[in-house]
């Protein structure tokens, strides 16, 4: 099925809420403080595309393709991203709240995540090599047999993450984000 082509264009302020964004490839197109809260965004293309202010709280992604795009500031609660199309996966996020969001099962190897709330989000048997957790807000976050080699938790907060149960070699910590790392092993760590 070839979608229409829709190209450079800026979208402000539009409610996708009840009715549909148009199931089309949109290429380097913005969307600026739109509002796709329980909407329809599935089977949709965009490549080399910009989110800035939008809201994209459990709107439906499935098989959404997101291609080399940026969410700045975002609202995108309780986002199912494990039903977005894989092929050629890869978008970063900064100053988004991405809570209870699902990234389980997807492959995000290298992405960034920078000064996003991540609160109850789900990534496990997600691989996570290389990636950035900047200033992150990770509580309550689900890492289970989550491959997290070479990710930088430097920055990250309130995450706990059972070692035990997760592959982590080269992974970056710093020495006041261990606690996230030892609770599982009940120790009783003095400042």
């Amino acid at each position: 099925m070839n979608l229409p082509f829709i190209s450079d264009q800026t979208f402000t302020q539009k409610d996708y809420t009840s009715t549909r964004l148009q199931k089309a490839e949109y290429d380097n197109c913005t969307f600026v403080n739109c509002n796709f809260e329980q909407g329809d965004i599935s089977n949709a293309s965009f490549l080399e595309c910009e989110f800035i202010d939008c809201n994209m709280s459990n709107a439906n992604v499935t098989h959404c393709t997101f291609n080399a795009v940026t969410f700045n500031d975002c609202k995108m609660l309780g986002v199912d991203v494990s039903r977005c199309n894989t092929m050629l996966m890869d978008f970063s996020c900064d100053n988004c709240v991405l809570d209870y969001a699902n990234f389980s099962g997807l492959n995000l190897k290298g992405f960034v995540f920078s000064n996003c709330q991540m609160k109850h989000s789900d990534f496990t048997d997600a691989i996570l090599q290389y990636v950035k957790f900047q200033d992150c807000i990770l509580s309550n976050a689900i890492f289970e047999h989550t491959d997290l080699q070479h990710s930088d938790f430097t920055s990250a907060k309130d995450f706990l993450i059972n070692p035990a149960k997760n592959s982590m070699k080269g992974a970056k910590f710093s020495k006041h984000t261990l606690d996230g790392l030892l609770r599982h092993f009940q120790l009783d760590i003095k400042p």
